[in-house]
Formats: structure tokens, C-alpha cells, sequence
């Protein structure tokens, strides 16, 4: 699998933003067909910094109603990974 396939935005919150500072954790929503091995190498090569660990969540899709009709978001997956101490990944450089 491509890494551009890997992995398909960052999750860039208010609770993403506070486990990257305090623990270097960054948060990805990635293709749900990618395991954690392909995650891994994906983050290595595309921003050139060592991973320790990833971890995986999929996410179910939230049901939601507009007007008469009931329709349901998609379900995604979405990886914290965790950085080795000294590397660091700015999505936002100033």
C-alpha cells in the first residue's frame, strides 16, 4: 500500500494538540485496510522521524437525521502514534 493511501489527514484538535505536547503523540484518520506495521512505516518515511508505537481505534459512523430521512456517517479508523523522545512533526509551522 502507497503511503499517501496510508494515511489521509491528521487529526489536529484541542486533545490532539494537549497529548502531543505533553507525551509526543500525534493522532491520523488512516485507510481502514491499513494495519499498524503499514502505519508505522508510513509516518517514517512521509515525515522522517522514529516511531515507538501505534495504536488503533475504528471508529464507528454516527447516525444523523436530516429532516424525514435517516442516514449514517462512515466509519473510519484512526491511529495515535507515538514518537521517540526528540523527534517532533509540525503540521502548522510559524
Amino acid at each position: 500500500m502507497n503511503i499517501f493511501d496510508v494515511i489521509k489527514k491528521p487529526l489536529v484538535t484541542e486533545k490532539t494538540t494537549l497529548e502531543k505536547d505533553a507525551k509526543n503523540i500525534i493522532s491520523f484518520a488512516v485507510s481502514s485496510d491499513a494495519n499498524k506495521i503499514e502505519i508505522k512505516n508510513a509516518v517514517e518515511k512521509f515525515f522522517k522521524v522514529e516511531v515507538t508505537n501505534v495504536n488503533t481505534i475504528n471508529v464507528a459512523g454516527k447516525v444523523k437525521r436530516v429532516g424525514k430521512k435517516i442516514g449514517k456517517r462512515s466509519n473510519w479508523k484512526k491511529a495515535y502514534v507515538t514518537l521517540k523522545e526528540g523527534s517532533t512533526v509540525d503540521f502548522f509551522e510559524v
